[in-house]
C-alpha cells in the first residue's frame, strides 16, 4: 500500500486549505461571539464553495458531485476539520443516505442538495436512544397511502439551517431469532411540514453548529417520502455512520495539525528565563507527543479510508479510527492550552475553542465506551467460537 499523496490529492488539499483560510478563518471570531452563523455568511460560503468545485465532493459525478474516492475525501475532511465546524459545514458533504433517493425524490431532494440549493439534517438520536439506536421510539403509523409520525429527536445538528430532515422512525416489528425486532424506516420530511418544530439547545462547544430538538406531532407524509425501502432504515443509517467515523478521524487530524502549528510558532518565539520555551523539556516533550499522535491518527485514517474504498473495512476498523482520533484531539488540545498558558484560555486566540470543541468528539459519532465495546467484542468473537 502506498499512502503518499497523489498529485490530485496535493492540489485539492492546497486549494482547499487556501479556501478555508480565506473564506472561513476571518469569520470564526464572529461566529463564536454571536453563537450562530449569519445567513449572509452561510450563503456566501455555499456559493463560493459551489463555484470553486468544493461542494458535494463526496457525491457521484453523475449527479453533479465531486466523485472523490474515500482516501481523497480524507484529505478533504482533514482541511475542513481546521476551521470552525459551524463554518465548514456550509462547504457541504451531503449525507450519503440521499443516494437511496428514487423517483421524484431525486429531483426534489438529491440533486438540489448536491447543487447547494437545499440542505439536510440527519435525525436519528432521541432522548432515550443514543448509542442504543434500536431504542428509538419515534413512530410512523401507516394511514392509507400516508404515514403519521410522532416523536422527538434530540441533539440533531444543523437542523436550524436545514430545509429537510432525514428522519428515522419505527414502522412496526419483525420476528427475529432473539424475539421481536423493531422495523426502522427512513423518511424525507420537509422542515415546514405541519407538526414539525425545531428548538435550539445551548451547548458549550461547537458554537454556531447548534444541537437541536425536533418535535413531531401528527406529522403526515406520503409513502413517496420513504427513503429507500420500508423497514430498511437501519441499513441506510449504518452506511452513513461507519463512513462518518472514518472521516471524523480526518477532521480531528486537521484540527490537531492546526493546534500543533500554532504551538510550534509559540514555543519558538515565546521566551521565559532568557530562552524560548520550546527549549524546555516540559514543552518540547509535549510537542513531540502531539506530533506523534497526530501522525498516528492520520495513518490510521488513511488505512481505514483505503479499506472503505476496497470494500474491506470492518466495523472494528471504523471504531478504532474514531476512538483513537477522538481521544487524540482531546490530548493534543489540552497540551496546547498548557503550552500557551494563560493565553491558551483567552478568547483572543482559538486555542480555547479547539479545546472546548474537542470534547464532543468522544461522544457524537459513538462514545469511547461503545467503540471499546465493539473492538473488544469483535476481537474475542473468533476465540470464543
Amino acid at each position: 500500500m502506498d499512502f503518499s499523496a497523489s498529485e490530485e490529492q496535493r492540489l485539492i488539499s492546497d486549494a482547499l486549505s487556501a479556501f478555508v483560510e480565506r473564506e472561513m478563518y476571518p469569520h470564526e471570531a464572529e461566529v463564536e461571539r454571536l453563537g450562530t452563523v449569519p445567513d449572509e455568511i452561510a450563503r456566501d460560503i455555499v456559493s463560493k464553495a459551489v463555484a470553486a468545485g468544493f461542494y458535494a465532493l463526496n457525491m457521484p459525478e453523475a449527479i453533479g458531485g465531486g466523485g472523490l474516492d474515500n482516501v481523497t475525501l480524507a484529505y478533504v475532511e482533514r482541511e475542513l476539520g481546521k476551521p470552525s465546524l459551524a463554518l465548514s459545514t456550509f462547504c457541504s458533504r451531503p449525507a450519503p443516505n440521499l443516494l437511496a433517493c428514487q423517483g421524484d425524490q431525486i429531483e426534489t431532494y438529491l440533486k438540489p442538495t448536491v447543487r447547494g440549493e437545499r440542505r439536510e439534517c440527519f435525525a436519528l438520536t432521541e432522548p432515550g436512544a443514543g448509542s442504543d439506536v434500536m431504542a428509538i421510539t419515534t413512530s410512523a403509523r401507516q394511514d392509507g397511502d400516508d404515514y403519521v409520525i410522532n416523536g422527538t429527536k434530540q441533539f440533531i445538528t444543523h437542523a436550524d439551517h436545514a430545509d429537510f430532515i432525514i428522519l428515522f422512525a419505527v414502522t412496526g416489528t419483525d420476528d427475529g431469532p432473539r424475539g421481536p425486532r423493531k422495523r426502522i424506516t427512513s423518511f424525507l420530511i420537509d422542515k415546514d411540514t405541519p407538526g414539525v418544530s425545531v428548538a435550539l439547545l445551548d451547548c458549550v462547544s461547537v458554537r454556531g453548529y447548534h444541537p437541536t430538538i425536533i418535535t413531531l406531532e401528527d406529522v403526515r407524509v406520503s409513502s413517496g417520502q420513504v427513503l429507500g425501502v420500508e423497514g430498511g432504515g437501519f441499513d441506510v443509517a449504518n452506511e452513513w455512520l461507519y463512513a462518518g467515523r472514518v472521516m471524523l478521524g480526518a477532521s480531528c487530524t486537521g484540527r490537531a495539525e492546526r493546534a500543533l502549528d500554532m504551538c510550534l510558532d509559540w514555543a519558538a518565539s515565546r521566551k521565559q528565563f532568557g530562552q524560548t520555551i520550546g527549549k524546555f523539556q516540559g514543552v518540547s516533550f509535549k510537542l513531540a507527543d502531539m506530533a506523534m499522535e497526530t501522525r498516528a491518527a492520520w495513518l490510521l485514517t488513511l488505512e481505514c479510508a483505503w479499506k472503505l474504498d476496497q470494500g474491506t473495512m470492518s466495523r472494528m476498523d471504523a471504531s478504532m479510527v474514531n476512538l483513537f482520533a477522538s481521544e487524540m484531539i482531546g490530548r493534543v488540545t489540552d497540551n496546547a492550552v498548557q503550552i500557551f498558558g494563560g493565553m491558551g484560555l483567552m478568547t483572543e486566540l482559538p486555542i480555547e475553542r479547539f479545546w472546548r470543541d474537542a470534547r464532543v468528539e468522544r461522544i457524537w459519532e459513538g462514545t469511547s465506551e461503545i467503540h471499546r465495546h465493539v473492538i473488544s467484542r469483535d476481537l474475542l468473537r473468533d476465540r470464543e467460537a
